[in-house]
């Protein structure tokens, strides 16, 4: 369950997906909203499992801008009616979805009607925001378990709900955060009810990441990601004109799309790096692996944003660590885990340009240190993040959570004398509404 699909930036999801089809495990996609995204990755060719969109109907909004608009009640009624036809007890489950979104309510009422249809028996959210809102109250509905994944934004951004977020961790079968730092953090804020937390790393599929010497690499920096204020790409130009200034040779070649495009070209102009930094857009996955492989050190400067948004732990640095690039990144959230300064990687303060430039020019010009990393970050791949034992991982997750329910989930909806069903639906459709 997830809000778009496919996503260009998502490829461990995709990974995840195809790990799971891989081991035998039928899988169905279920999506909020269409891609908007004008790239793609290679990957997602070979996803066999049907894609569904839970798109709001057009006819049935009160705006014309599909991304804000409220659906009528009418609609929103007519939906309800249909579904309760296959879902025993919906309208007393619909207590459930008091204070909601109209939106979300509709659309978890169309997943559960089709997870009854198609004959699911659990739902997994890659991310504690909108999906899991979603795939929680349709599980409701439909009388199954559901899990979810905890990442970042999710969870650390000044806009999440706690009192949701708490709820969220309360019903899911099962939970699981992408790093021991993210575990931590849920236990603390939220106690008791992040008890069942289980940190599973995202994996790769090392069979796709060759491992390859970086020794005789040219002078070259890559850097892997969406052109957002977290990333730290600005930090990454401010770095490169120190290089510069010091006479240092290099290139920096920086791999993604978003919306600091214009202000980090700005940035390089005025750095005056015109042809040793370049902002060469969305590539597919393969091309990625091959610029990771080429260079002599990836850089992954990520930041904590003023609102709290922050990466949770960027796949890139998975990927090179596999594929033998070192890798220089910052204290941020769970990425000391994987590059380990000294051992794996290096490690700067984040925001820290001066640092920065320094662990890259050590990497450019010390071919011994970036062999002896490297070594060591395929071997930490090997041993933790291979993608088939953590996915196996998450399914002995979704056994236990359809063995647990429904104790565990509480979902036991008495069925409803049919006469009482109009007027109650109708008081919670008001609500909600």
């Amino acid at each position: 369950m997830v809000k778009r699909y496919p996503r260009y930036s998502e490829t461990f999801i995709v990974r995840e997906i195809l790990a799971h089809e891989e081991a035998g495990l039928p899988i169905e996609i279920f999506a909020l909203r269409p891609p908007n995204d004008r790239h793609f990755q290679d990957l997602i060719a070979r996803v066999r499992a049907p894609v569904n969109y839970l798109c709001l109907p057009a006819e049935g909004l009160i705006a014309e801008d599909l991304a804000s608009a409220t659906l009528t009640v009418s609609y929103f009624w007519r939906a309800l009616a249909e579904a309760s036809e296959i879902l025993p007890g919906l309208y007393a489950a619909l207590a459930e979805a008091r204070g909601a979104e109209a939106r979300d309510v509709y659309q978890s009422v169309l997943l559960a009607r089709e997870v009854r249809l198609k004959g699911i028996g659990h739902l997994h959210a890659p991310f504690a925001s909108d999906a899991t809102t979603v795939a929680r109250l349709a599980a409701r509905f439909a009388r199954v378990p559901y899990s979810f994944t905890a990442r970042a934004k999710d969870i650390f951004h000044e806009g999440v709900q706690p009192e949701d977020l708490r709820q969220k961790l309360q019903d899911a079968a099962g939970v699981v955060t992408v790093s021991d730092y993210h575990l931590h953090f849920l236990r603390r804020a939220y106690g008791p009810a992040a008890a069942h937390v289980q940190r599973i790393y995202n994996g790769l599929d090392l069979r796709e990441f060759l491992f390859r010497a970086p020794a005789d690499r040219p002078a070259l920096i890559v850097a892997v990601g969406r052109l957002v204020e977290k990333k730290g790409f600005a930090d990454l130009i401010d770095a490169c004109a120190l290089l510069a200034e010091r006479g240092q040779e290099f290139r920096c070649r920086v791999i993604g799309a978003g919306e600091l495009r214009d202000d980090l070209d700005a940035r390089i102009q005025r750095c005056r790096l015109q042809g040793r930094v370049e902002l060469v857009g969305p590539r597919p996955q393969n091309e990625v692996i091959r610029e990771i492989q080429a260079a002599a050190v990836l850089a992954v400067p990520c930041i904590v944003t003023p609102d709290g948004d922050r990466d949770g732990l960027p796949n890139v640095i998975q990927e090179a660590l596999a594929l033998g690039t070192p890798v220089v990144s910052t204290d941020v959230t769970g990425i000391p885990e994987v590059v380990r300064d000294g051992e794996t990687g290096l490690q700067v303060p984040q925001r820290d340009p001066p640092a920065l430039a320094a662990a890259l020019e050590r990497l450019l010009v010390d071919c011994d240190l970036r062999s002896r990393l490297a070594a060591r970050g395929r071997d930490l791949m090997e041993a933790e993040f291979d993608i088939r034992r953590n996915t196996e991982e998450r399914r002995a997750m979704f056994r236990a959570g359809a063995e647990g329910m429904p104790s565990r989930l509480g979902i036991s909806v008495p069925l409803q004398n049919p006469d009482d069903r109009e007027s109650e639906a109708h008081t919670a459709v008001q609500e909600i509404a």
